[in-house]
């Protein structure tokens, strides 16, 4: 690999963000695609397909095969409350190596004792995210489950501001009205309301907490393999 790409390579990993090293199988030439960049490449749909699914492979284009090294971040997954559907989603989060972070300033709910080897931090989300949680970005995914606004609200705010690929809330349909007014009124336009997954999660006709995080989860890699949602019936 030419010094220049793997410069470009190793920046673009270190700024979280992903790329994809075209190599041409016959004369081993290379190029370095960025993300932003796949839309307007010669080979753009072929591009968006390995990267939404984050795999490697050989592919033929033009009487040529190449070969798509793909490089993506590491997913984080920030869930807002230590609560009975957060104790549930954590070993599920770990299967899709998913690196799981847990907020909750409430001190009695977020405890070592309910989150075995979780990075857990009791403290508000506004004080932490940022500072010491890791910055919010594209390749995160953020769940506020408290139905507290104190505690969900600026959560969100982060996210939506930081353009997190999925963004989702637990709540009724009546509570995320009252959290659209909050939100409107704070200043977010309505398209970026309009990320909001809410009520949060694939409809399963889920009811326990096992059921809600699995339906959360779900809902979560269709979003990033950027599988379209279903309409809820």
């Amino acid at each position: 690999m030419r010094a220049d790409i793997l410069e470009k390579l190793n920046a673009e990993r270190t700024a979280r963000r992903a790329a994809i090293l075209v190599t041409d199988i016959a004369d081993g030439s290379q190029r370095l695609v960025r993300e932003a960049e796949i839309p307007a490449d010669p080979l753009g749909d072929t591009l968006g397909k390995h990267l939404a699914s984050a795999r490697s492979g050989l592919v033929e284009a033009g009487g040529r095969t190449l070969f798509l090294t793909v490089q993506v971040p590491p997913v984080r997954l920030v869930v807002i409350g230590a609560v009975h559907i957060s104790q549930a989603l954590a070993p599920m989060a770990a299967g899709l190596d998913l690196a799981l972070t847990v907020i909750d300033p409430r001190t009695a709910f977020a405890t070592p004792e309910r989150f075995p080897d979780i990075e857990l931090v009791a403290e508000w989300p506004d004080s932490v995210l940022g500072s010491r949680v890791p910055p919010l970005d594209r390749y995160c995914a953020l769940a506020a489950l408290t139905h507290d606004p104190k505690i969900d609200d600026p959560a969100l705010m982060a996210a939506l501001a930081a353009g997190c690929f999925y963004v989702g809330a637990l709540g009724s349909r009546k509570t995320h009205a009252a959290r659209v007014a909050r939100l409107t009124e704070a200043g977010f336009s309505q398209e970026q309301i309009g990320r909001i997954h809410a009520p949060i999660g694939l409809a399963i006709g889920a009811v326990s907490p096992a059921e809600i995080a699995l339906a959360v989860l779900a809902e979560i890699v269709a979003c990033l393999r950027r599988v379209p949602r279903p309409e809820v019936a």
